[in-house]
């Protein structure tokens, strides 16, 4: 395990080629405040820059991944406010960071809190968790994507449903709706995410890249753009030196050796 390095308000580790982000607000159900979604992004771009790490993997403690926005800030804010300071666009950046993430998620995953874990690519989640976007209980409605993701995720009824209604769901059913990947026993959340997280990790790192490139890209346009889009990163991949390795390791019967280029 690398060094924890000096955040106020989250920790950053590398494990082998993995990245690791933890929240960490403890005493507030690490509750998103501008300073810790400032650090979280710098963190985040951070391990994307680092040459050594293949995957990155976001996770809270074991009573909350994030309960939410931090409404005590919150609260304060004028229309003027948000808009001058920019605060959303810290979550434009997290969306551009070009390694996958994976979220590790224990206990509340709620409000800002289940927008972040749906902005990484995939959620692991633990038996403890729960999951909900309840801004309507408090006079608000999601900020940060909540009503785009989840209604993408989950389908229109769900995301209605849970957001009109603020009520969360159990990690059995944001498995069953499609939200999670899997669902782990508490102790076994961040082992099953290092595996995963480790397994691609294995792969050629150019075409995890272009791979997840073109599975965002299939949110945000139409089928005819997207496909134009996958043609052309699967053209490109044959330029590379791991796409040819990868091939011809196939064809000989043996394990490729990746070098990244």
């Amino acid at each position: 395990m690398g060094p924890v390095l000096s955040y106020a308000n989250v920790l950053l580790t590398r494990d082998g080629n993995l990245g690791i982000i933890q929240l960490n607000r403890p005493k507030v159900l690490n509750a998103l405040n501008f300073e810790l979604m400032s650090e979280l992004v710098n963190g985040l771009e951070e391990l994307d820059r680092d040459p050594y790490v293949r995957v990155i993997i976001l996770t809270g403690n074991e009573r909350a991944f994030a309960a939410g926005a931090d409404l005590s800030e919150m609260s304060l804010a004028t229309p003027v406010d948000l808009t001058l300071g920019r605060r959303f666009e810290l979550w434009d950046r997290i969306r551009r960071v070009s390694k996958p993430m994976i979220a590790a998620v224990n206990g509340y995953c709620l409000g800002g809190g289940n927008e972040l874990a749906m902005n990484c690519d995939m959620i692991i989640a633990s038996e403890t968790a729960t999951f909900g976007q309840p801004e309507i209980n408090v006079g608000i409605m999601p900020g940060a994507g909540g009503t785009q993701r989840l209604t993408r995720v989950v389908g229109k009824p769900k995301a209605m449903e849970m957001i009109l209604t603020g009520r969360s769901i159990s990690a059995e059913e944001a498995f069953r709706v499609g939200l999670v990947n899997r669902v782990v026993p508490a102790e076994s959340l961040m082992q099953e995410a290092k595996k995963i997280a480790s397994e691609i990790a294995s792969k050629p790192s150019i075409s995890i890249r272009a791979a997840k490139e073109a599975i965002l890209k299939a949110e945000d346009t139409t089928l005819e753009v997207g496909l134009d889009f996958e043609r052309k990163a699967f053209y490109m991949l044959f330029a590379t030196e791991d796409g040819k390795e990868g091939m011809k390791a196939f064809v000989e019967k043996r394990k490729p050796a990746y070098k990244g280029k």
